[in-house]
């Protein structure tokens, strides 16, 4: 034979080594799913302090590694766009994110299978973005029981069944078939399992409404003094921190009548039992994943998209919380313990309204099992910890369009059991209430009120106000807001004006800690 023809075996030979070894390398690249609850506060999670059973979310925590300061925006569309796309709201451009693109779209170039299911709440539909499968509901609020005409699958529109349907469980059911899909692509994947529960409405199943009957008759002052000596039993925040205390527009459960203690008791059964059931789902979406052997090569990560939601939006109350027909809520007493031991809720940049639950769990995590950190993240940092692990590229541009930068940071450093750079700030602002981090300092302005000043290596529950005793910080804090906000993150500009002045914050004193029927 001839000497060519060597040579061209050779050549042939040295190609199909090479794409046998991208190719494994690909195939070696974890497998990734995220999990995003709806309005789950702080200290919902038994990891984090509650009497809810959680036991897979748990034992998830006790293999893995949990967050104490981990971040989202306080607002349901808002921090879905931060998860999406690594931007904040509007440097991605709001529910469009046409300034950016999803996890989708930057993973699946690069190899990866990518499925998503839950709640959607943005512009178009996950099928437009870069997701192979969808299941679930374009809205971002639905009837657990009878869904919406929003339900999408792959693209379609879906009719919900009329009878044994229940969000949470259809959700599941998606997932796991998804999953089937994937394990057969022979490819990485990343599922995005966004649950709506346990938002409002309080539906329920009766079953897991009954588990909890009666449980919340000692009341939200005591459940919250358990559940914060709980968090301290376990580490999850340090002892030194406080627990604030009851907003004054909550009444103490003593000083409730008998009926009233009854209608709060049934309607954070309710919410428990809700909490309860995603707990159940989730394990079911666990033990799949080991059945199939895909855990080994799979990292999860669960987090929530704001904290407890404060809404009294109660109608229907005569029916059960399993009736379709029910719309049940809870609102400030129970949310204060959701949020425990922080101050303030949904839609408010105090710490209540944007820490969450974020638990990570990895066969290549180098932390100790069952640890916690307190090394501040954000939903942005998603994106970039995503692309980190995948080894894909993030683009510059994206089907014709210019693409912001990525804002987050990735996370692999810490679940390498290393102490990652951290972000020179931490940026907040839904509607009027605004807020900015640097290092341990905090500037935070409540419903367009003056700006507060905390610093939370010691004061984490926001209770000791420095705005007056340190004025040049204060005032420092509060020209790096306006900065990001005009510069990073291209806020409107009535959403930028200036907050209230000192006689805003004395008329309003009354309000302290938060009202249901503003927040």
């Amino acid at each position: 034979m001839s000497n060519g023809f060597f040579m061209r075996f050779f050549i042939v030979a040295l190609v199909l080594l090479v794409v046998s070894d991208v190719t494994s390398a690909a195939d070696s690249r974890p497998n990734i799913v995220l999990i995003m609850a709806d309005d789950l506060g702080f200290s919902d999670l038994g990891c984090y302090g509650s009497e809810i059973e959680t036991p897979n979310l748990d034992q998830l925590a006790s293999r893995g590694l949990r967050f104490n300061q981990f971040y989202n925006t306080a607002k349901c569309h808002s921090s879905r766009i931060c998860l999406l796309t690594g931007l904040y709201m509007y440097q991605a451009g709001n529910q469009q994110m046409d300034r950016g693109v999803t996890l989708a779209e930057a993973l699946k170039p690069s190899g990866y299978h990518t499925m998503m299911v839950g709640k959607w709440h943005l512009d178009g539909q996950p099928t437009e973005r870069g997701f192979d499968r969808y299941f679930g509901h374009l809205s971002g609020a639905t009837n657990f029981f009878t869904g919406d005409d929003t339900f999408r699958l792959n693209g379609e529109p879906f009719d919900v069944p009329e009878t044994g349907f229940y969000t949470t469980d259809a959700k599941t059911d998606y997932a796991l078939k998804f999953l089937d899909e994937a394990k057969a692509e022979e490819k990485p994947f990343l599922l995005y399992l966004a649950y709506n529960a346990p938002h409002y409405p309080l539906h329920v199943k009766e079953t897991d409404f009954r588990k909890y009957e009666g449980r919340y008759d000692a009341g939200w002052d005591r459940i919250r003094k358990q559940r914060y000596q709980k968090q301290q039993q376990l580490g999850i925040l340090p002892k030194e921190i406080k627990l604030s205390p009851r907003p004054e527009e909550v009444s103490a459960w003593a000083d409730l009548s008998d009926e009233q203690r009854h209608w709060e008791s049934e309607r954070m059964s309710a919410y428990a039992g809700m909490v309860d059931c995603l707990d159940q789902n989730i394990g079911r979406l666990l033990k799949r994943l080991n059945e199939s052997g895909l855990s080994e090569n799979t990292i999860v990560m669960f987090c929530s998209d704001n904290g407890a939601c404060p809404f009294e939006r109660t109608r229907g109350k005569e029916f059960r919380p399993w009736d379709p027909r029910s719309y049940w809520t809870y609102d400030v007493g129970w949310a204060h313990v959701g949020n425990t031991p922080f101050r303030w809720y949904k839609q408010n940049q105090h710490e209540g309204g944007i820490s969450s639950p974020m638990i990570v769990s990895w066969p290549g995590l180098k932390t100790k099992p069952g640890s916690v950190t307190d090394q501040p993240a954000h939903l942005i940092d998603f994106m970039a910890t995503c692309v980190d692990l995948a080894d894909a590229e993030y683009p510059s541009s994206y089907g014709g369009r210019d693409i912001t930068p990525v804002q987050g940071r990735s996370l692999k450093p810490v679940f390498a059991g290393g102490v990652r750079e951290p972000h020179p700030w931490l940026y907040f602002q839904f509607s009027n209430n605004r807020a900015v981090r640097t290092g341990d300092l905090k500037a935070v302005s409540v419903k367009g009120r003056p700006w507060e000043l905390y610093d939370l290596a010691v004061d984490r529950a926001e209770l000791n106000d420095l705005a007056k005793n340190r004025p040049v910080d204060l005032k420092e804090m509060q020209n790096l807001w306006h900065q990001i906000a005009e510069t990073t993150e291209q806020a409107p500009v009535n959403l930028r004006r200036p907050v209230g002045d000192a006689k805003n914050k004395k008329s309003k004193a009354k309000k302290k800690n938060g009202n249901a029927k503003t927040n």
